[in-house]
């Protein structure tokens, strides 16, 4: 994750563009978040994969489907 003034990230675009590939970019104004940018090819799934540690490796969407659905199930 990257924290940039949105007057660097105007300034800089081509280079934040690269790096948008390799992490979320968040952009700043007068010291609060104004926007996230993300690279769109990256899922949800495996972008939370790297910010939870007890997610199972193989983890996927139809899995975590079902995981919500059995919480509903459960309430029935």
């Amino acid at each position: 994750m990257m924290v940039v003034t949105a007057t660097e990230f105007k300034t800089n675009f081509g280079k934040y563009l690269d790096l948008i590939a390799k992490e979320d970019i968040f952009i700043t104004r007068n010291g609060k978040t104004v926007a996230k940018v993300v690279n769109p090819q990256v899922s949800a799934v495996d972008s939370l994969r790297g910010l939870l540690k007890d997610i199972p490796s193989d983890i996927d969407k139809d899995f975590l489907r079902e995981e919500r659905l059995s919480k509903y199930e459960d309430h029935v």
